[in-house]
């Protein structure tokens, strides 16, 4: 019987050259990261609106949907550039998807928490 290499997935298909361990994982990486990023920028900005009113001003975009509509975009843009940012900077970095899981993690738990009423009413 032939040995099979642990860092293979099983299943159809042809195996790999090299373990898992070993390939650059900077691209999912950073797609992980970002999206906390994306999660931290609106937390931050709908903490923003609520105290100052500059702020909340600058953000309405559109009347009938108020400064949600600055905040989403803000945060969607914030993400993007961060995706672009991290994935030009991990791209051939064999950065472990756990360490950017749990950095993303990190970085969501504090968006939620800038979304929540009871939290950003503080800064009111």
């Amino acid at each position: 019987m032939e040995a099979k290499n642990p860092g293979t997935p099983s299943g159809g298909g042809r195996e790999e050259e090299f373990p898992l361990s070993e390939k650059a994982e900077g691209p999912i990486s950073a797609a992980i990261i970002a999206a906390g990023v994306g999660c931290t920028a609106l937390g931050l900005l709908t903490t923003l609106t609520e105290a100052d009113t500059t702020v909340r001003d600058g953000l309405e975009w559109s009347d009938s949907v108020g400064p949600l509509s600055g905040k989403t975009i803000l945060a969607v843009v914030v993400w993007l550039l961060a995706w672009a940012v991290l994935h030009v900077a991990l791209r051939n970095k064999p950065f472990e998807t756990v360490r950017a899981l749990v950095i993303s993690l990190v970085l969501i738990a504090l968006g939620v928490l800038g979304t929540f009423p009871t939290f950003f009413q503080l800064f009111a």
